[in-house]
């Protein structure tokens, strides 16, 4: 039987250290169909998988979910819903680099970052990730977030459109004389086919080709060529020479959007710095809850030990009866703090499960599991001592929304460009080039009295004809010139123009306070970290001090020395005592990985890889799970993953 145990261990060991794959980025599969006709069908965005990583039932065994802090950050890298989504956003800008290189205005992505959900309510939270900059919501800027209107002047379309028309008329017009016609009903059969391609230059130029041709039959003899073919093909160019003139200006929201898409990365990267800061807060407050459940029940047993000598000593005669009442009051009390710390381990554990799974706590075997963290608090013998100038200068060189702020306000500069532009009068040169052409076959219909049929044989002839005349150039137009349009107030990009100026002061002003916050977020943060020592030292010698005068005070109770309420008041000093050392553990712990956050280490820190985090597939392998006893309960020699 043992072997077979043990084998099944080996076995499940060996599937855990096999990389888990599940890769959760998202996907767009361009359109079938013939080649040249894919364009105008849909692409296929992949439908939302909301089934969880493999790695999840890599780390459930009999109910329990085995957890080393890695892990759940790992399970998070691959399930989270806040880092899911936020991997759309660099997919979002790369369609607004698309609109913007096809000449349309910006959608605008959102840079608006989730933090994620608090502790359970009684935690031992030090707040540690909410002060300052750490909350990294970002304000929009036009050009990067939201919705963007295009300002400033207009920006041809980069994409050629070819327009067409096909028609086929008949009308009947009444005639008061038949001397021109030589009918009072004159009928004409029309038909036409009309081509025209656009296209726009970064330069602000559009130009246009169009070939418009028809063919014209009249029910009348006066005509020499019946039907007649008439046919022209037109050029026309057109450069603006001061507003929407450049490559400056009509590039701008092609510049834009290739910011717009760098500032996703930083922002995606944000939304990792947070979820994996949420993380580590929701797992070292797990651990510090489950501390408190053996504080509360060792509390509990200690109390109840009380409340059995004592029960023994009333009834030989040695105690009052009211020795018995006030140990059962502490039992009581003692109880229902076990309750409160067990519930509160049972609601972390809820909030844990649902940012670590896709689908929540809807999985009935992930509701029901319980959560077992394999890492311990460890608060190091000696802090290691950094100059604070040097990590205030790690922190401006590897926080994410400063290089967010910077494109933001680059885009605000771009903007003003347009502004700028926009002030200036229209003027505009074009150049017009016609080639026309006519050519018909010699009429059928009867002559009218005195019309002598003499056509000129360069027009008589078929529709090739019509083509070698267009094309040969034989009756070419030319035409240029400069139309002028000077606004005589110009207010409303006058006003464009000082409005977003205004906002590129206030983007400028916003990321000197984003710089001014970072320092002081490292530095108290450096602060938080010898504060939060300095308490665990002093709430670990207060602790060893309530354990000895327990001790002590026990011993005098039992020679009669002291009361029932010395020992019952040295107990919950006691408590209190272990309580305090618990908190002290968990906000050291906290105030070091806030200390990573605002420096921007913290995914070097825990050995992130971005990539990674971005295909939602983390290749180290689950920590391996303990051996289990009988009970199901990791075995005392396990290993427990700490670090």
């Amino acid at each position: 039987m043992r072997r077979c145990e043990s084998l099944v261990a080996l076995l499940c060991s060996a599937l855990m250290l096999a990389p888990i794959s599940n890769a959760q980025e998202p996907q767009i599969q361009e359109p079938g169909g013939i080649p040249g006709t894919r364009k105008y069908h849909p692409p296929a965005v992949a439908k939302v998988d909301l089934s969880n990583s493999a790695r999840i039932d890599a780390l459930l065994r009999a109910g329990n979910l085995y957890l080393s802090l890695q892990d759940a950050i790992a399970l998070a890298l691959e399930n989270n819903l806040d880092i899911a989504i936020q991997r759309y956003g660099p997919l979002e800008a790369q369609t607004d680099l698309q609109r913007a290189q096809a000449g349309g205005a910006l959608r605008g992505v959102s840079q608006s970052i989730t933090q994620g959900p608090g502790s359970a309510s009684g935690g031992l939270s030090l707040n540690a990730f909410s002060n300052g900059s750490a909350n990294i919501n970002t304000s929009t800027t036009t050009g990067v977030n939201g919705v963007v209107s295009q300002l400033g002047t207009a920006i041809p379309n980069y994409d050629p459109i070819l327009t067409g028309i096909l028609s086929w008329g008949h009308t009947s017009s009444p005639q008061s004389t038949g001397f021109i016609y030589g009918t009072t009903s004159l009928v004409t059969t029309t038909k036409l086919a009309n081509f025209t391609v656009q296209e726009g230059f970064p330069t602000g130029a559009t130009a246009s080709l169009g070939f418009n041709n028809s063919n014209q039959f009249l029910n009348s003899g006066r005509p020499d060529l019946n039907p007649l073919n008439t046919g022209n093909l037109t050029l026309t160019v057109t450069q603006p020479l001061l507003s929407g003139f450049g490559f400056a200006v009509n590039t701008r929201v092609i510049r834009q959007a290739k910011n717009s898409l760098k500032a996703q990365d930083y922002v995606f990267k944000q939304q990792v710095m947070a979820t994996v800061a949420n993380i580590v807060q929701l797992y070292w407050d797990l651990v510090s809850f489950n501390e408190q459940v053996k504080v509360s029940q060792q509390a509990l047993t200690t109390s109840q030990k009380l409340y059995e000598d004592n029960k023994k000593q009333v009834e030989i005669g040695t105690l009052a009866q009211i020795a018995i009442v006030q140990a059962e009051a502490e039992v009581a009390t003692r109880e229902q703090d076990v309750t409160v710390a067990q519930t509160n381990v049972l609601q972390q554990e809820t909030i844990i499960k649902n940012v670590l799974s896709r689908n929540g706590v809807a999985s009935p075997a992930i509701q029901s599991a319980h959560i077992i963290p394999l890492d311990k608090i460890r608060v190091p013998g000696t802090e290691p001592i950094e100059p604070l100038q040097d990590m205030v200068e790690r922190a401006f060189a590897e926080r994410p929304e400063l290089f967010s702020s910077r494109l933001n306000i680059e885009n605000s500069r771009i903007s003003i460009t347009g502004d700028r532009s926009a002030l200036l009068p229209a003027v505009n040169a074009f150049v017009t080039m016609t080639n026309n052409g006519q050519a018909g076959p010699i009429s059928t219909q009867t002559p009218l009295p005195g019309n002598f049929r003499s056509p000129d044989p360069f027009f008589v002839g078929g529709y090739g004809s019509l083509l070698s005349q267009v094309f040969g150039r034989n009756f070419p137009d030319y035409r240029v010139g400069v139309q002028l349009s000077i606004p005589l107030r110009n207010r409303a990009a006058e006003a464009d123009y000082i409005r977003d100026t205004m906002t590129l002061r206030q983007s400028e002003l916003q990321l000197q306070k984003q710089i001014n916050q970072i320092r002081v977020d490292v530095q108290n943060a450096a602060v938080s970290v010898q504060q939060a020592r300095v308490r665990y030292q002093a709430a670990n010698k207060s602790r060893i001090l309530e354990e000895q005068t327990l001790d002590a005070e026990q011993k005098k109770y039992a020679l009669g020395a002291s009361t029932i309420y010395n020992v019952i008041q040295i107990q919950r000093d006691l408590t209190t005592a272990q309580g305090n050392e618990v908190t002290a553990e968990s906000n050291y712990i906290k105030a070091r990985a806030n200390l990573d956050f605002v420096t921007g280490q913290i995914l070097t820190a825990n050995k992130i890889d971005i990539d990674e985090a971005y295909k939602g597939q983390v290749s180290r392998p689950p920590s391996p799970i303990p051996v289990l006893d009988p009970n199901g309960a990791a075995a005392p020699n396990a290993p427990n993953g700490s670090h």
